[in-house]
């Protein structure tokens, strides 16, 4: 039995109406690669089965403490059944881009099930008619609680469930029956005793944080409350505040967009491949800039190109929510979620590509510095102190700023991987949409491409190809006007500037010598 930390409880708490907590990635697979080249579903089941031993997470299930008095737990499930999760669909003919995106969609906005272990796994064929997937290919679909999983943490789950060589699979043997340790399910006392055990324990932890806290803030000198008091930080937005709206803590509010309202429960997907190695061109002709600052330059692209066509582009510039990563060196682990937040600009009202990237860097190392001085492990660590019943009710009347957007990019792995044998093609994350933050970008680098999947609802994003249209007209100028710097620069006309006179060289001294007489002459003469 493993108690929740306080930010996956917390993920469940944010879980209501239509705003769903779960993350999922969409895989494409060769299965030509395979040994005798081909995978079958059941060959697919039988794998997953094999490596449900090496990770608990797959088999656990929720128990919550009655009352909400403590976070919840997760046991390992007497009832687990790998068939319930694994599942086996197919599209319609002609089985093109389009209807993959619309069923991935569907699945995606279902919440699961929490009498199960949270996720679910979808074999899709019938991938007839995607361009660059091989003939043959077939989809994998899963999706988990982000109480379970966080960026980095996927990306190790994704290395540790693959191979890196398409080595032979003995089916027969992963077929062979596994048992696993099954918790028994807690009594209530049992639940009650510990809730009382842990909030206890937490007093002491609370009153440290909450000094350690005092002490950084007061470290950030009285010019910062100053300022604070000359943005206007009045009566007005002291009583916003108190009434649970943060967006009263940001001294300019980002515009409100088509993306800033209530999601539906209706789900769109979209998806595109970039290569790498034209981001990596980008930073010859742009020195010092970041892939994940090429990411966001792109982003801001396509929402300045996407918002234009409906006559909705903002003056001011929107700003995204960017999740960071709080794991240090020790990227996996079953530790559960290490993330922490800052909000940055996109730039949308900056139109030149390179000004927008520039733009965007010097944003990124203004808000590392403020993350570092404030602590990025602040919210994190307020949840793991704070008890249950407080942080529940944060959750349901402390509003978030509606700032419309989130954006995330995690790297992943450099070379291909395999799965049974079949060779991962392609690899999309698909994200959460939430109320007030309507769209989701995220960025996933795997074996020289960046993927880039954008996740919203229906009534928001109705054209979610057009979307991704706009996603590559951006990189395309972006790589363009990066070119157009270096050709600028190297078309610079040459300023010859004033400096000390160069001393005579010897052979100017000797011409200097023969034309003097010749001159005086000449001065005789005209006088």
């Amino acid at each position: 039995m493993k108690q929740l930390s306080g930010a996956d409880s917390m993920f469940l708490q944010f879980e209501n109406g239509n705003n769903f907590m779960h993350v999922a990635s969409l895989a494409i697979y060769d299965p030509s690669t395979a040994p005798g080249g081909g995978v079958r579903f059941k060959d697919i089941l039988k794998f997953f089965t094999s490596r449900l031993g090496d990770f608990p997470q797959f088999r656990r299930r929720l128990v919550n403490v009655p009352l909400s008095v403590d976070r919840p737990y997760w046991i390992e499930d007497p009832s687990f059944d790998v068939e319930f999760h694994v599942r086996h669909i197919a599209l319609p003919h002609p089985g093109d881009w389009r209807q993959l995106c619309i069923q991935v969609a569907r699945i995606h906005s279902r919440p699961l099930d929490r009498s199960k272990p949270l996720w679910e796994a979808y074999v899709i064929e019938g991938l007839h008619n995607i361009p660059g997937v091989p003939k043959g290919s077939f989809a994998l679909y899963t999706k988990m609680h982000h109480a379970i999983i966080d960026g980095e943490s996927g990306t190790e789950l994704l290395k540790a469930m693959h191979s890196i060589v398409p080595e032979p699979v003995d089916f027969d043997a992963l077929g062979e029956q596994q048992t696993f340790h099954a918790d028994r399910e807690p009594t209530t006392i049992e639940l009650y005793s510990r809730a009382i055990m842990h909030n206890v324990e937490r007093v002491p932890g609370l009153a440290k944080f909450t000094l350690g806290t005092a002490r950084r803030l007061a470290g950030l000198g009285a010019d910062a409350v100053t300022k604070l008091a000359g943005e206007g930080f009045g009566l007005s937005k002291l009583r916003s505040l108190l009434s649970g709206d943060l967006g009263s803590l940001m001294s300019i509010m980002p515009p409100q967009t088509r993306f800033s309202g209530d999601v539906s429960k209706h789900r769109v997907f979209e998806a595109v491949g970039l290569p790498l190695a034209e981001f990596k061109e980008i930073r010859k002709h742009v020195p010092d800039v970041t892939i994940n600052d090429m990411f966001l330059c792109i982003v801001g692209g396509t929402l300045r190109k996407y918002l234009a066509s409906k006559r909705e582009l903002p003056d001011a510039s929107m700003a995204a929510m960017v999740p960071m990563t709080l794991r240090g060196a020790e990227k996996g682990g079953d530790v559960g979620n290490q993330v922490g937040f800052t909000v940055m600009s996109v730039h949308t009202d900056v139109e030149d590509p390179v000004e927008r990237l520039l733009a965007i860097r010097d944003g990124a190392q203004t808000s590392k510095r403020v993350t570092d001085a404030i602590g990025k492990e602040l919210a994190r660590d307020l949840l793991e102190f704070v008890p249950n019943l407080v942080s529940q009710t944060l959750t349901r009347y402390v509003k978030p700023p509606r700032i419309g957007l989130i954006v995330s990019n995690v790297r992943g792995p450099d070379v291909p991987l395999y799965m049974a044998g079949a060779r991962l093609v392609n690899y999309a994350p698909i994200s959460i949409a939430t109320d007030g933050m309507g769209l989701n970008v995220t960025g996933f680098s795997y074996a020289g491409t960046m993927w880039i999947c954008s996740v919203s609802c229906r009534d928001m994003l109705p054209d979610p190809a057009f979307f991704t249209t706009c996603m590559r007209e951006a990189f395309e100028d972006l790589k363009k006007a990066a070119a157009r710097v270096t050709t600028a620069e190297h078309e610079k006309p040459v300023l010859h500037l004033p400096g000390p006179k160069a001393r005579p060289t010897a052979t100017k001294k000797k011409r200097a010598r023969k034309t003097a007489p010749r001159a005086k002459r000449a001065q005789r003469k005209a006088a």
